[in-house]
């Protein structure tokens, strides 16, 4: 499972999830759906936030391992 601090993030910057997605080319909804976890981005989009923040991407993605 993927794990985000973009919210915690955005929230830092006091950016809104509008501010965000036109920054990096993606809707407000597609920004709110990454937060939840409910989509992962692509490498791209990834890569695009990440740098969005001036970090690097596996400051902003975590992939959690999963319990057996």
């Amino acid at each position: 499972m993927l794990k985000t601090r973009v919210k915690e993030l955005r929230a830092r910057f006091n950016w809104t999830q509008d501010d965000l997605g036109q920054q990096v080319g993606a809707t407000r909804q597609t920004i709110g759906l990454i937060e939840k976890g409910d989509y992962a981005p692509s490498i791209i989009l990834a890569l695009k936030i990440a740098r969005a923040f001036q970090l690097p991407v596996e400051e902003v993605f975590l992939l959690e391992q999963e319990s057996s």
